[in-house]
């Protein structure tokens, strides 16, 4: 590489994606899904894309930059090849998931186009099958992919762009190892795309050893934000179900749209609504138009007041009697929040944005806060006698229309009667009366207990300020504190040797995110880990699946194989959170053990003390 070329293009005209030279059949895609401009990121980047240049994109997370690599990469490909054409690595299984998914949408309008996303704790017998059927577009994270050039599963000769996705989030969490051993398993004549948030210099290394005169696209958070939404968050400390209703009984709205992050999620949720007396409605991708179509306009005309959504599925909705927006799944992307939460507070009109957030997606919180420049205050679950007056509310609103509208003659010599024969005043038959009316939604109201936070969730970690931690979603290869707890809290103990050591370059966070991603266990389940020089140990759980023991002997860290193997060494162990000498400083923070995102295709892993 020679130097970075520094782009900052000039855009004097609005530009569309129609400007753009992108194909008919991506245009078409990109129109269904919403989508009017380009954002500023995109606008630059893609004809950059096109005409086959590196990329060296500095922006945040919520800037839009998927599509600005997405869009003119897959327009470069043929169909007709069916060999990986495009490998985009990613830190975690969820970007890799959320990137392939997003990939799926753009390629929807062009046939031939396979998608595949390959991550840790999927079954390799999905992943071969989709590699033998010529998948053109891979989205992976470091660990699986390197796993599969081993095991001769994949080949690059048809590959033609490879895109370093949250590049610094691959170096914090100790995969730039990783990243250069593919990076010189590709071929040397490729177009290359770089983004990351920051520059450090060991990516600054990168850019300038792989990467062939890039140009360099900065772009600068900026607040865009609705205004004139009032937005606040609550921190989830019960179950979200219980919250959900809590809060659509105690907020003054017409219409609301909740916000959940899968499919499945909106059929579900919309049935538990229903069941607690709302009238709500899923509004999803696996809809059909006509359906979607009859939902939008039941919500429109009154006949229905709750939405459960997809980012997707809401895309320029437009609805005047939307006034309140729940995200009971926080989105991963800043930008989905301000496209969330514009669909209210429209043409002059006020709205209100409740937050879900759970205690490990506050990193989340932040970068929402900080891409959005605005203010989100927190917020208490509506307390039950706010709900309870809510509800005594609506029950007298009915009975006041009741008498107005309806004569009660007949009903007042009932209960006349009624009380004579049952020797009762009439005060107490009324409140009978009232109590078998209310059953669907009680007027009584149990206060909800606030649930504990688990042991294993911890503070935020404070070293790079509001970005917090990628493990949060579960990333693959994380740092973890030093335990709070004795490991035998999580029962009894077998002690591993693996066949990597300190002199291998090997740190304690690459031995933790490898197993945790390979077989999906949780941090109680992962003992004290001790380095040595030429080996480490691990203590994991008595009883280990064997098929998971064997795949452990496939799994490669720092470039060698972990070869682990029992062994009867119990002796005290370096805490796994400790530093080994020279390490970089590492601030606290809580392991990724609850997942944001959609979990797919996960290996069942029990454990059964002997």
């Amino acid at each position: 590489m020679t130097g970075v070329q520094t782009c900052a293009l000039p855009i004097s005209e609005p530009v569309t994606f129609e400007s753009l030279n992108l194909s008919p059949a991506i245009l078409k895609a990109v129109e269904e899904l919403g989508y009017k401009t380009p954002s500023e990121i995109q606008a630059q980047c893609i004809p950059l894309l096109l005409e086959r240049k590196d990329v060296l994109g500095l922006a945040q997370t919520g800037t839009g930059k998927t599509a600005a690599f997405a869009l003119p990469l897959l327009n470069n490909i043929d169909p007709s090849v069916k060999q990986p054409q495009i490998l985009v690595l990613t830190p975690t299984r969820e970007l890799a998931i959320q990137v392939a998914e997003a990939f799926e949408q753009y390629a929807k309008g062009t046939r031939g186009v396979e998608v595949l996303a390959l991550y840790g704790g999927q079954s390799y017998s999905i992943q071969l099958s989709a590699l033998r059927r010529g998948a053109q577009i891979i989205v992976a994270t470091p660990g699986r992919l390197i796993d599969h050039i081993n095991r001769g599963t994949i080949k690059f000769d048809a590959l033609q762009a490879l895109v370093l996705d949250e590049a610094d989030e691959m170096l914090r969490m100790g995969f730039i190892d990783d990243v250069e051993s593919i990076m010189e398993k590709t071929p040397r004549e490729k177009q290359t795309c770089l983004f990351s948030a920051t520059m450090p210099k060991q990516i600054q290394n990168i850019s300038s050893k792989y990467m062939n005169n890039p140009e360099q696209v900065h772009i600068s958070a900026r607040n865009s934000t609705v205004s004139s939404v009032e937005q606040v968050f609550w921190n989830a400390s019960v179950h979200k179900n219980k919250a959900i209703v809590r809060f659509l009984e105690a907020e003054q709205y017409e219409g609301a749209i909740v916000f959940v992050r899968t499919r499945n999620d909106t059929v579900q949720l919309a049935e538990l609504l229903e069941r607690e007396g709302f009238s709500a409605a899923p509004l999803n991708g696996d809809m059909n138009q006509q359906a979607r179509e009859r939902t939008v306009d039941r919500l429109k005309s009154g006949m229905l007041n709750v939405v459960i959504a997809t980012d997707v599925a809401a895309r320029g909705l437009d609805v005047d009697r939307l006034s309140l927006v729940i995200n009971y799944d926080i989105p991963q992307d800043s930008e989905a929040y301000v496209h969330r939460i514009g669909r209210t507070g429209r043409a002059g009109r006020t709205g209100k944005a409740i937050l879900f957030v759970k205690h490990n997606e506050r990193y989340l919180l932040k970068n929402i806060i900080r891409h959005t420049k605005s203010e989100i205050a927190q917020v208490e679950l509506p307390t039950a006698k706010i709900v309870e007056e809510k509800r005594i509310a609506a029950l007298q609103a009915k009975l006041s229309i009741a008498l107005e509208n309806k004569d009660i003659t007949f009903f007042n010599d009932v209960a006349t009667n009624m009380a004579e024969k049952l020797d009762l005043p009439l005060e107490s038959l009324a409140g009978a009366l009232l109590c078998l009316a209310q059953q669907q939604s009680p007027i009584k109201v149990e206060e909800v207990k606030i649930q504990p936070r688990e042991r294993n969730e911890r503070s935020p970690r404070n070293d790079r300020g509001d970005r917090g931690r990628r493990n949060e979603r579960g990333g693959e290869r994380a740092e973890r504190k030093p335990r709070e707890r004795n490991s035998r809290d999580a029962g009894p103990m077998d002690t591993y040797r693996i066949e990597v050591g300190r002199e291998h370059g090997v740190q304690v966070k690459n031995i933790v995110g490898a197993i945790a991603n390979e077989a999906d266990i949780s941090s109680k389940f992962i003992g004290d880990i001790r380095l040595h020089d030429q080996h480490s140990t691990v203590q994991l759980p008595q009883n280990m699946p064997k098929d998971v023991l064997d795949h452990f002997q496939k799994v490669f860290i720092c470039k060698r194989p972990m070869g682990m193997t029992i062994t009867q060494d119990q002796g005290p162990s370096e805490p796994r959170g400790e530093r080994p000498s020279g390490d970089r400083k590492r601030n606290d923070g809580p392991r990724g053990d609850k997942r944001s995102g959609p979990r797919k295709e996960r290996r069942p892993v029990s454990f059964t003390a002997k």
